[in-house]
């Protein structure tokens, strides 16, 4: 049990709202909760504080904050010895600040530090092979897909990590996983000129964020599907859903999203790939 100012609760419980209000784009509201809540144990603590770190960091990817790193230290300083999860927010966290500078996506290894990018590559390899299940397994392979298409540029090489990611979110019932699988082999089969894979995979994806009550993601998620819109003919149509974008965006204060909707509408392709490492 977890004792609030005036209650008590299960933990479980809490972390579990606090999560889906994370989710939802409620990231302030979310890090009140667990700010305002003490534990009793050493235990339970560290799961407030790990908690939070992943709030953050959602907060930092969807709402442009710079919040991750103070959070995890905390979270560090909670744990009671090695953390998987701890060290998945890390590595996300770094991957994070390798893909994105000043504000802006930078895709690819160029201007960035070969040591730095090697390192998070074997960090995620360690998390792989030292995954306490499944689905974490896969979360981990996930990110070896990620690490390999967006910061190293081997696109070719991305694809079996997002299988096995698949794979493992489909017999874990992970849906979070399965839609961030299905977006980045979606995105492989629209470079392919598949646009109806590509558009069944995004389809599916972003069902299952509607479903976690994942609404950035679900934002998006939508803009991929305005790109096959563009790309298939239908201008005034990705141009209407981008708007909405836009707008929802705006409203929720998902800063990163509502640019790369405006992007959109100016002619960008969010979709556009790295150069393939060494070309």
């Amino acid at each position: 049990m977890t004792n609030t100012t005036s209650t008590t609760v299960e933990l479980d419980e809490l972390l579990a709202s606090a999560r889906e209000l994370s989710l939802a784009g409620r990231w302030e509201r979310a890090l009140r909760l667990l700010d305002a809540t003490t534990c009793d144990t050493a235990g339970d603590r560290a799961r407030l504080a790990l908690a939070a770190a992943e709030v953050a960091l959602q907060s930092d990817w969807f709402g442009g904050t710079d919040l991750t790193a103070g959070r995890a230290e905390q979270a560090e300083k909670e744990s009671s010895g090695a953390d998987w999860d701890l060290a998945f927010v890390r590595l996300r966290h770094t991957y994070f600040r390798l893909l994105r500078s000043e504000g802006a996506l930078r895709l690819g290894p160029e201007g960035k530090d070969p040591e730095a990018l090697a390192g998070l590559r074997r960090d995620a390899h360690d998390l792989r092979e030292n995954a306490p299940d499944e689905v974490r397994r896969g979360w981990a392979s996930m990110y070896l897909g990620l690490i390999a298409d967006n910061l190293f540029a081997e696109r070719t090489a991305a694809p079996a990590h997002y299988e096995t990611a698949l794979g493992a979110g489909e017999s874990g019932g992970d849906d979070l996983l399965v839609r961030e699988a299905l977006r980045h082999l979606g995105d492989h089969d629209h470079d392919a000129g598949d646009h109806e894979g590509a558009l069944e995979r995004w389809r599916r994806a972003t069902a299952l964020g509607a479903r976690a009550g994942m609404v950035p993601g679900v934002l998006t998620q939508q803009l991929l599907l305005a790109v096959l819109a563009r790309d298939t003919g239908d201008e005034a149509g990705a141009t209407a859903l981008a708007r909405e974008i836009a707008r929802w965006a705006g409203a929720i204060g998902a800063d990163p999203v509502h640019a790369q909707a405006a992007g959109f509408l100016a002619g960008a392709d969010p979709t556009a790939p790295p150069q393939e490492s060494g070309s």
